[in-house]
């Protein structure tokens, strides 16, 4: 049988075995894909497997019917590395778990992959937990610890030696400026920034011109304060951690960050519940917003990061931010949060559960918001005992839409105003500040104070300072390494405002003490109370 080659993919780490361009002479039209992977001492890391399913993905959706092609995959010997690569695609692809993934591959390459590592990593990676059944195939006979080349002369072997990618530095401590998850291919984030700007109908847009979307608060001042007096509004703590929306696929999840980049990460989010019990199909095409925070637990001291999801945009490719923020916070709840919570205590009851959320990177919650009235407890008693950072209060309009990037109607209360400059230093030691107006950029007067720090070391970064009013200076917090940009003059102008206005917690309490007594809240505040309690009621039945 004859089978035209229309891909070759090539995970050897070395150019020894033929030159590339051979593929050109024996076909025309056939391309070469090179993911050099090392067999020796480890599996392929999860940039390079992301990079093959990519290359698959995207032969196959430009193939034509009428004349099909073939992809052609190797790596020295056509086991391992070459089985690891396929079962990912195969359990990304087509919605198989891995213990059927790997089956395939073995029927089709006898004995399949035959190192314990690579399935070990597989099974790890995808959070199922190994049937006890499964064992790893025998080395092959004919395997041997080294080879000889061409002119006989001894070589290492490529696919000797283990290490797993998901070895853990147990005492590395978590920071908000870790990186999260794994990258994708350039064309493939483009691909993903796309599909968000159709989810919330931005349309097309030419590759490299697209920005992180999500809404932004403003700062509270004493002008849209009175926003508090004219709109029902929700208050929740604003977390000291780092933003992320996630783009919840059939494949995979995606973390998004404020630069727009996606990285892929392990979480999985289930359907409802039907009535033949649990389904193993994932959302697909749903959209979130949210932050990841570090918590320390009380008890053992031990940091966990968290994902505290507050919004939703799009429910499995149905865009939803035209509806109010109560309705959003509900079906976040109803179609997101609840089947996952369900599914996970069903699969920790089970003796071998399909899927093992506690290796997940992350865990997940949604974000609670409470009544107006309740915010002096939420200063008070709620935010001291939190196991994460939090440095003030976020108010959501009740009623609102979803409204992308800056919200005017978004209000944060901070404890100290903050605002997050591009810094240079001059030859001649001056300091510059930089803010972006437009696509212009803008320098502010000011200076930033250094507590036991070099200025010129964070030349060219991005950084977060808050104005001392005493010294009349900027005071340096930290690096923002999770943005490409400072603000914007718009958004500096507002944050002065907010620092002139002086906006205390006293003066704020003082105030939402006399808006909750306005008929609007009055009536609202005891129906909701009311709704809450049944609901409460009703989930302990």
């Amino acid at each position: 049988m004859f089978f035209q080659i229309g891909l070759v993919i090539d995970l050897t780490n070395t150019s020894r075995y033929y030159p590339t361009s051979d593929w050109k002479k024996i076909k025309a039209g056939t391309r070469h894909v090179k993911i050099a992977c090392k067999g020796r001492g480890s599996v392929p890391d999860n940039e390079s497997v992301n990079d093959f399913i990519y290359e698959v993905s995207q032969f196959y959706s430009s193939q034509k019917q009428s004349n099909r092609k073939y992809i052609l995959v190797h790596c020295t010997h056509g086991f391992n590395r070459t089985g690891y690569m396929i079962v990912h695609f195969l359990v990304r692809s087509q919605s198989v778990s891995v213990t059927e993934a790997l089956q395939r591959f073995a029927n089709a390459r006898p004995p399949g992959i035959y190192k314990q590592d690579y399935i070990d990593e597989l099974y790890t990676f995808y959070g199922e937990r190994r049937p006890e059944i499964i064992e790893c195939p025998l080395t092959p006979e004919w395997k041997r610890s080294s080879e000889f080349d061409l002119n006989g002369k001894m070589m290492q072997d490529e696919d000797s030696g283990s290490s797993s990618v998901h070895e853990v530095l147990e005492n590395k401590e978590m920071t908000n400026d870790d990186v999260i998850g794994d990258a994708l291919p350039y064309d493939e984030n483009d691909m993903m920034q796309q599909c968000c700007y159709d989810l919330l109908g931005q349309g097309r847009r030419a590759k490299g011109n697209m920005q992180f979307p999500g809404s932004h608060p403003v700062s509270l001042n004493r002008d849209n304060l009175q926003l508090l007096r004219q709109r029902y509004y929700y208050a929740t703590w604003k977390a000291d951690g780092t933003r992320y929306m996630m783009l919840i696929t059939w494949d995979g999840c995606y973390l998004i960050d404020r630069k727009f980049c996606f990285r892929r990460v392990r979480v999985r989010f289930p359907l409802k519940q039907n009535n033949e019990g649990f389904d193993k199909e994932t959302h697909n095409i749903t959209l979130l917003d949210g932050e990841m925070v570090i918590e320390t637990l009380p008890d053992t001291q031990k940091q966990v990061r968290r994902y505290l999801i507050y919004d939703v945009m799009a429910i499995n490719g149905v865009p939803v931010v035209e509806l109010p923020f109560c309705e959003r916070w509900k079906r976040l709840e109803r179609e997101v949060i609840e089947p996952r919570n369900l599914e996970r205590r069903f699969f920790d009851q089970s003796r071998i559960p399909y899927y093992r959320y506690d290796m997940e990177p992350f865990r997940v919650r949604r974000k609670d918001f409470w009544l107006l009235s309740v915010v002096t407890k939420l200063l008070e008693n709620f935010i001291p005992k939190l196991s994460h950072e939090a440095d003030g209060l976020i108010f959501q309009g009740w009623d609102d839409p979803y409204v992308l990037r800056t919200h005017e109607g978004l209000l944060k209360w901070k404890y100290s105003d903050t605002i997050d400059f591009l810094f240079e230093v001059t030859d001649d030691y001056r300091q510059l500040l930089i803010l972006n107006e437009g696509r212009k950029k803008r320098v502010v007067e000011g200076s930033v104070l250094f507590e036991k720090s070099d200025p010129s070391a964070f030349n060219g970064k991005i950084i977060e300072c808050s104005w001392d009013a005493n010294k009349q200076v900027w005071v340096y917090m930290r690096t923002r390494t999770d943005k490409s940009n400072p603000n914007e003059f718009n958004t500096y102008r507002k944050v002065m405002r907010s620092i002139k206005d002086n906006i205390t917690q006293d003066v704020l309490l003082n105030e939402i003490a006399q808006i909750v007594r306005l008929p609007m809240y009055a009536d609202r505040i005891r129906n909701d109370s009311q709704a809450h309690i049944h609901h409460q009621s009703s989930r302990r039945r």
